[in-house]
């Protein structure tokens, strides 16, 4: 009986073939042969070529582990090792989603420069001026030089048909009937001379002109699916009629489902998605401003604060009742009326410290105050020779009570949801193209736009949204598998950017995987293999 043992002498471990037999008074005994070493590099053993030989020819040879690839010094000096671990999950989840796909299609000669720059994007979150750097030092697809002069020019040669074709391709692709989230943000511009960039409404309270840039994107799959600019000027209800229209030729006649705030909110606009029923479901909440919200609140608030409306969404206890209503002559509508009595007795709260504090404000220095608008708001300062102080100050009691009259309460109208919860739900998860707006500003250096030239501004955008699509991926992923626990999704990718890819003469090898590493290709579903 024979079997193989290691002994190590030095710093070297040698092999041999242990025989056991018995001796000639019947003791046990054995008997050592060397018949090899441990690499020491790869660990692997190197067997002796008369050890091979004689177990080959008693029937049982030995299978010789594949030996690593050896590289001369030349070979290193000469190869290049740069940044992988980011874009393989960019490029992993590009290929998941179908937006590599999708981008090949829409966009067959500039689809590799513009997923480049995407991944820029996100990356680094830096203006242009600096990709070739980045492009330089990561492994990421071929597409030769992208200095500045060459940005500019690719992000001229994409004309509108080709972003439309790629958003009509990308909503056939991703055709999940879900809801779609609708919303309108502001972007500021340092440019005069692009013709959209205008004055309006700025929502970050910039003191710049701005475009507005609408989106839609997937309530239940997170990621973005259509988006379109719009002249600075114009208000959120004034854009809704257009972009339906746009997102109905791109769905090529399948039913919309929409979702929207009160900004998008006219009787104008009810009554034209009403009448098209046919092709769009939509819920959309009810300003106060008008005399339908208004006119629900007081039909149920004698009645509403009971247990049996109770309706528990998001960790969030309220109240709400559905009734099907009168809209017009020709439709009637479900409309869910909510009244939180926690966020009433917040705002309420709020408001009398804001008041109060507003108060004792103007009674020390009443003249300074005289004509502030917060406080003519709330106040009422009038001079008076019998104060001291030359002015009577009383809080006005009316302003108050009216504008407490509509806290805590929402009214959301829909010609799809007759179920209160099912509606409350839907229409919170709007929240999601709030977010994409965030990361689109923050997160991807949009939030000025640093151009001169329309159609470099629309493109802009449009290498944006491509980013928007794969962060936020991430971000969807990152909840679902609790990884913001642990990390922000800019640590994520510094972590992933760490890992680096070697090439020695065409030949790809991949730096070792830390923890952190593996933890993030497992929860995306990536292969860690090149």
């Amino acid at each position: 009986m024979s079997s193989i043992i290691r002994q190590k002498v030095g710093d070297k471990i040698y092999l041999y073939e242990s025989v056991s037999f018995r001796n000639a008074d019947g003791k046990p005994r054995n008997k050592r042969i060397p018949i090899g070493k441990i690499d020491p590099v790869t660990g692997n053993p190197i067997y002796k070529p008369e050890y091979l030989a004689d177990m080959a020819k008693k029937g049982t040879p030995i299978e010789i582990p594949t030996t690593t690839m050896m590289f001369s010094i030349d070979d290193i000096q000469h190869s290049s090792i740069k940044d992988y671990g980011a874009f393989y999950l960019f490029q992993s989840i590009a290929k998941s989603t179908g937006l590599l796909r999708v981008l090949e299609d829409a966009l067959p000669n500039y689809w590799q420069e513009i997923f480049n720059l995407a991944c820029y994007l996100i990356s680094s979150g830096d203006p242009f001026l600096y990709c070739e750097d980045w492009l330089n030092s990561t492994e990421c697809l071929p597409v030769g030089s992208m200095s500045s002069q060459r940005i500019s020019e690719l992000l001229i040669a994409i004309t509108p048909d080709t972003r439309e074709n790629f958003y009509q391709t990308w909503c056939t692709y991703r055709s999940e009937q879900e809801y779609l989230a609708l919303d309108i943000t502001s972007i500021s511009s340092y440019s005069n001379l692009i013709e959209d960039v205008e004055w309006g409404y700025n929502r970050d309270k910039e003191a710049l002109p701005q475009i507005n840039l609408c989106m839609l994107m997937g309530e239940k799959s997170g990621l973005p699916i259509y988006q379109t600019a719009y002249s600075g000027s114009l208000k959120d209800v004034s854009t809704l009629k257009t972009t339906l229209a746009k997102m109905d030729a791109l769905s090529k006649g399948k039913p919309t489902l929409i979702v929207m705030d009160k900004g998008f909110f006219s009787t104008k606009n009810v009554n034209a998605m009403l009448n098209d029923t046919a092709k769009l479901r939509f819920i959309i909440s009810v300003p106060f401003t008008s005399s339908f919200a208004k006119k629900q609140v007081e039909g149920e608030r004698k009645d509403i604060d009971s247990l049996q409306n109770t309706i528990v969404s998001g960790g969030d206890s309220m109240r709400g009742v559905t009734k099907l209503r009168s809209w017009n002559k020709d439709h009637k509508i479900h409309t869910h009326v909510y009244y939180n009595a926690i966020k009433a007795m917040k705002l309420r709260e709020n408001l009398f410290a804001h008041v109060t504090l507003l108060k004792e404000r103007a009674e020390a220095n009443p003249a300074a105050t005289l004509n502030e608008e917060e406080y003519c708001k709330y106040l009422l300062i009038r001079s008076s020779e019998k104060s001291p102080s030359g002015y009577t100050i009383s809080i006005k009691e009316n302003v108050i009570n009216k504008e407490l009259e509509t806290a805590g309460w929402l009214v959301i109208i829909t010609n799809d949801v007759a179920d209160a919860k099912e509606s409350i739900r839907i229409y919170r998860e709007k929240d999601v193209v709030e977010k994409g707006f965030l990361r689109l500003k923050n997160s991807l250096d949009l939030g000025r736009l640093r151009v001169h030239r329309e159609d470099i501004m629309q493109n802009k955008l449009f290498v944006g949204f491509i980013s928007l699509i794969l962060a936020a991926h991430i971000h969807k992923v990152m909840l679902e598998k609790e990884l913001y626990k642990r990390m922000t999704m800019k640590k994520l990718l510094i972590s992933l950017s760490k890992l680096r890819l070697q090439i020695i003469n065409g030949t790809r090898i991949l730096f070792p995987l830390t923890k952190d590493q593996k933890a993030i290709y497992k929860a995306f579903n990536v292969d860690e293999s090149v």
